[in-house]
């Protein structure tokens, strides 16, 4: 099969996958959170803090969810 195995071949596919999954949270959850704190400027307040617990579940989910359970777990 060439320079890879099939198994060599499916862990690097699993590490792009969940480095992009990660990646695309974390991003999502900084843009939530950036959002929350535009909302807590105009005096939304019930709003910017659904959107700060919605952010947080996302960067916890990105960061450490993935990023740190699953991502680090396959590279070390």
């Amino acid at each position: 099969m060439g320079m890879f195995g099939s198994g060599a071949l499916a862990e690097a596919i699993s590490l792009v996958v969940y480095s992009v999954v990660a990646a695309v949270l974390t991003i999502g959850g900084l843009f939530v959170e950036y959002t929350s704190v535009q909302y807590l400027g105009t005096g939304e307040q019930v709003v910017a803090f659904w959107l700060a617990a919605i952010g947080a579940v996302l960067l916890y989910a990105g960061l450490y969810g993935i990023g740190y359970k699953k991502l680090l777990a396959r590279v070390s």
